[in-house]
């Protein structure tokens, strides 16, 4: 069996590599990213349209998308002031692999589900 690719998460930059997947898989990444991939947003829009994320946890997240460059955030000189928030085009380059990994998911949520309840019999 080839163990190359397994390389690229433990070899020298594995642990650079898995900040970035830690930031990626955090719980409300994808959900941002995906809801940002409609369009731009304002931060009141964006949080009435992800159920469950208190501000605190939005800005926090938003602000680490910035960081890395995936989210570009506007601010308009008006009053009062408008922000908005937009993917950017690595950001975009997110939603492709984001779509696979869901897709998996969808796919195995049977075996998954059936493999839990295996478990939680056993484990009783």
């Amino acid at each position: 069996m080839d163990y190359e690719h397994t390389c690229m998460i433990r070899g020298d930059g594995g642990q650079r590599i898995r900040a970035i997947l830690d930031q990626i898989c955090n719980k409300w990444t994808l959900l941002i990213v995906a809801t940002l991939d409609r369009g731009t947003l304002r931060f009141t829009e964006l949080h009435q349209q992800i159920p469950g994320i208190s501000q605190r946890m939005l800005t926090l997240t938003l602000r680490n998308l910035e960081r890395d460059g995936l989210v570009a955030r506007s601010v308009f000189a008006e009053v009062p002031p408008r922000v908005e928030y937009a993917l950017t085009v690595t950001g975009k380059s997110l939603i492709p692999p984001a779509l696979a990994l869901a897709g998996w998911a969808i796919e195995h949520v049977p075996h998954i589900e059936a493999s839990r309840a295996a478990y939680e019999t056993r484990s009783a």
